[in-house]
């Protein structure tokens, strides 16, 4: 077998991010990283699992669309204004969860499109922002796409600060044309990525950052040099409970080089059984929010308990202490 890669990409790695990496390196087919998804202050889906489960997931994603500094307050509709709303000041959670926990932080940015836009921007329908001018210097799409960035960069700056690694995924989904980074096509996005990790590595020295790509595009793909795990999203019909494996093998096959590999979001769990058998080496799982994660409606009650009582499972009280 392939021996994996896991020297941090970004040479200027902080020892956290290296202890990580070499954390998931030695993990990757001897376990799975359980996780949730959370947007909002409440946390309605990690007080579901420890509700039903008696444990804690090892790894919570927290969502940024509410600190997109492009939001349209005057043109938005009612759903759009109470997501944002609802996700004000959910990184007070994310510090509570490294700081008292020392779980395991991914971050989802619906990045509200930089100049323009209406509603939820993060959609293509909803902003006519072209990816394909944000990459050329000089334009106007270009000046607010780093702007953007570099605000974003002042609030990663904070957990760096603190030492906190993060598993940083931008650009997500970049494999359909439903948000605006993806809508001009894979190689717009692959671009979009490449720029936003030279301004975080070189010009703002984000060295808390594992850098995660989120496509299973071979034409998509970053590039081995600026990314530390290939992942995807995968949402599989209610209640279909796999390992997963062709999806696995489709992903690695976008690069030459093994890399980790993870599913970054997924609507009903894997299957920790299975995996428990047939080691498909995804390292971690991160459900979705809402009916995804605090209802039967993907996932029964008796599966969920199931899968974090499983030996296989990485659970909180599982997770060594890496930071």
């Amino acid at each position: 077998m392939q021996t994996i890669h896991t020297v941090p990409c970004n040479p200027k790695a902080s020892d956290e991010v290296k202890a990580v990496l070499n954390y998931l390196s030695e993990i990757s087919g001897k376990g799975i990283i359980t996780g949730q998804h959370t947007q909002t202050i409440a946390q309605d889906e990690l007080h579901f699992i420890r509700e039903v489960t008696g444990k804690s997931p090892a790894l919570l994603g927290f969502e940024l669309l509410g600190y997109s500094p492009n939001i349209n307050y005057d043109d938005s509709g009612e759903e759009c204004l109470l997501e944002v709303a609802e996700n004000k000041d959910t990184l007070q959670k994310a510090w509570e969860w490294a700081e008292k926990e020392n779980g395991l932080i991914t971050f989802t940015w619906h990045w509200f499109s930089p100049l323009g836009g209406r509603d939820k921007s993060f959609y293509a329908e909803h902003t006519d922002f072209d990816a394909t001018k944000a990459i050329i210097e000089g334009t106007d799409e270009y000046k607010a796409f780093i702007s953007d960035m570099d605000e974003m960069a002042e609030i990663l700056k904070e957990f760096r600060d603190k030492r906190i690694p993060i598993l940083w995924r931008p650009f997500h989904e970049s494999e359909g044309t439903w948000f605006w980074w993806g809508s001009k096509g894979p190689e717009a996005a692959r671009q979009l990525y490449r720029i936003m990790y030279d301004r975080y590595t070189n010009v703002h020295d984000l060295n808390n950052l594992i850098w995660v790509w989120n496509s299973p595009l071979v034409e998509g793909y970053v590039g081995d040099e600026v990314a530390d795990i290939i992942s995807r999203d995968l949402y599989p019909p209610a209640h279909q409970h796999m390992d997963l494996r062709a999806e696995y093998e489709e992903l690695i096959a976008i690069t030459p080089t093994r890399k980790l590999v993870a599913l970054g979001e997924i609507g009903p769990i894997p299957s920790v059984a299975r995996l428990s058998e047939s080691r498909i080496p995804w390292l971690w799982f991160m459900t979705w929010s809402n009916d995804f994660g605090k209802t039967e409606l993907f996932t029964t009650k008796e599966e969920l308990y199931n899968a974090y009582h499983n030996d296989y499972a990485i659970t909180l009280d599982k997770l060594p202490k890496l930071y």
